[in-house]
């Protein structure tokens, strides 16, 4: 339990004591994101986690689903790569300068997690425009998973200048990291390039609270929907249980 902050920079996946791995017990699943090979979540059920040591599990790569706790150790496939950033190290792109510039409008606040109609209405209107013929719902995502859980969560809410909700982040947030839970947004406003905004503020939020990293959760190279977060650079993937950053390319200007 007295890892430095250096030490849980380079430690990774299965680097977690012996004191709290004991709790966790393995899972077999079909994959959660459509690749062929079987998942397997290592994962355990818990209670109220302090901050500090969600941090070390944050820098272990491990992920938060309600009160689950897991990380992936799939015998045949290595596509879910933790990545995170470092909000005063980040650079933005020429797009996403752009995305941002197109979101100058906008209003972001800090809230308590509270499931009212506007949200469930959007959140709706997300999944079916996200995941058609699925039959997710937001009353499921809110109390199923939203608000089960183990440490300290909030939302950041996004209004446009008339007062329609545009979008709404879910984020676990500690003294020196923020983990990006899950963001949906009205399809209507896609045009806003909604999610590359959030991620932007989120950065800008925690250089304001001088909080030290981002973590976007996993980085699936095969995935679509979980590709785009490796646009944002510098970062940090966890590979062979130790994070290494990724840079832009020399010839890359970001400016």
């Amino acid at each position: 339990m007295n890892m430095s902050a250096g030490e849980d920079n380079k430690r990774g996946s299965g680097q977690i004591t012996p004191d709290l791995d004991k709790y966790f017990y393995d899972i077999p699943a079909n994959c959660p994101y459509g690749l062929p090979s079987m998942a397997l979540y290592h994962q355990a059920l818990l209670g109220r986690v302090p901050d500090r040591v969600m941090e070390r599990f944050m820098a272990a790569g491990f992920r938060r689903s309600g009160n689950n706790l897991y990380t992936m150790l799939c015998p045949e496939c290595r596509q879910c790569v933790p990545i995170r950033i470092d909000p005063l190290q980040f650079r933005p792109s020429r797009s996403q300068r752009r995305a941002w510039g197109r979101n100058g409008d906008v209003a972001a606040r800090a809230v308590p997690l509270q499931a009212t109609d506007e949200k469930l209405a959007v959140c709706n209107r997300f999944l079916r425009a996200r995941y058609p013929g699925r039959g997710n719902s937001a009353d499921e995502y809110y109390f199923g998973f939203f608000m089960s859980s183990i440490t300290n969560t909030y939302e950041i809410e996004y209004r446009l200048p008339d007062g329609r909700l545009l979008g709404v982040a879910v984020v676990d947030a500690g003294a020196a990291w923020l983990n990006a839970v899950y963001f949906y947004f009205d399809p209507e406003e896609s045009r806003r390039s909604p999610g590359t905004f959030n991620i932007l503020h989120l950065l800008e939020f925690c250089r304001e609270w001088q909080i030290g990293r981002l973590y976007l959760g996993y980085w699936i190279k095969e995935v679509d929907a979980m590709r785009y977060k490796a646009r944002f650079l510098p970062h940090e993937l966890l590979l062979d249980r130790q994070w290494t950053p990724v840079r832009p390319p020399p010839s890359t200007s970001r400016r």
